[in-house]
Formats: C-alpha cells, structure tokens, sequence
C-alpha cells in the first residue's frame, strides 16, 4: 500500500482552543496522526500561523508526540516530482476545522433557508 501524505491545519484543528493560545489537544485527532505516521505516512502542518506562534505550535505539537515531515510546504520529493514548489499543499488529504464538500454547503444553505423561513 502506497503512503498517504495528510496536510493538517492546527487552530480548531489539532488544537481545539482559540488563537493564539494552542490547546487543549484534540487528542482523537493526535492519536490518528501518530499512528498515521507509524504506518509510513507523511504529516505536513498546514498553517497560517508564523514567527512565534508558529514556533509555539510546533512545540505543542512536538509534546503531543507529532513530528511533521514539512511545515507549511510541500515534502521534498513532491518538489522534486514536480520540478517545482506550488504555493499549494500537494497531499492526499487535508484536514480542516472548516473544510467542507459542495454537498455540506449546499446542506448548510438549505439549513439557513428553511431556519429563515420557518
């Protein structure tokens, strides 16, 4: 089985608390994460945080037992693939407290009508 690369946001993500603080841990999350990467597969965090409190969210999460293979860019071979670095995360999957499918905005609409109409 080829190994997945998952790029994972950090504020609600893998921290649930509100930024700038980090924590608490979403430890089901955490608990996927490392046995994801027992099993050979890449972790990219994927965040807009930077300077100090990026450095803030890589020690929270280097003391929950998660070492990334990249932060905030592309896995080296991906680049190499590639023969160069898109701005864009390339993985297998992201991981988002607000990533949606078109299926769940068009249920949140729907949601937002029948609750304006009622």
């Amino acid at each position: 089985m080829d190994s997945k690369t998952y790029a994972v946001d950090f504020d609600g993500t893998i921290s649930l608390g509100k930024w700038p603080e980090v924590g608490p841990a979403n430890d089901r999350l955490i608990l996927f994460l490392l046995e994801r990467k027992r099993c050979g597969d890449k972790l990219i965090l994927w965040t807009c945080r930077a300077d100090e409190a990026l450095d803030a969210a890589i020690t929270f999460c280097v003391q929950q037992g998660l070492h990334f293979d990249a932060v905030n860019d592309n896995l080296p071979e991906v680049v190499e693939r590639y023969g160069s670095n898109s701005r864009k995360i390339t993985c297998d999957y992201y991981i988002d407290d607000r990533s949606f499918t078109v299926d769940d905005v068009l249920a949140e609409e729907a949601n937002e009508k029948n609750s304006m109409a009622g």
